[in-house]
């Protein structure tokens, strides 16, 4: 099969190109999953570093 004698080599090839599928299809799966809520306390940490880097 394509040149390639050892069924080791051969399965590395194979697993390589299934994993590559299995992320793109993760990927696709979770891609907006995850995005928290913004926490008022995110807010007044935000607005507290501003006035520090303003500081600065």
């Amino acid at each position: 099969m394509l040149g390639i004698e050892d069924k080791g080599v051969v399965a590395a090839y194979l697993l390589c190109i299934a994993s590559t599928i299995l992320c793109v299809v993760y990927g696709l799966v979770n891609w907006n999953k995850g995005a928290e809520d913004i926490q008022p306390d995110d807010v007044k940490w935000t607005a507290e570093e501003k006035k520090v880097e303003e500081e600065l």
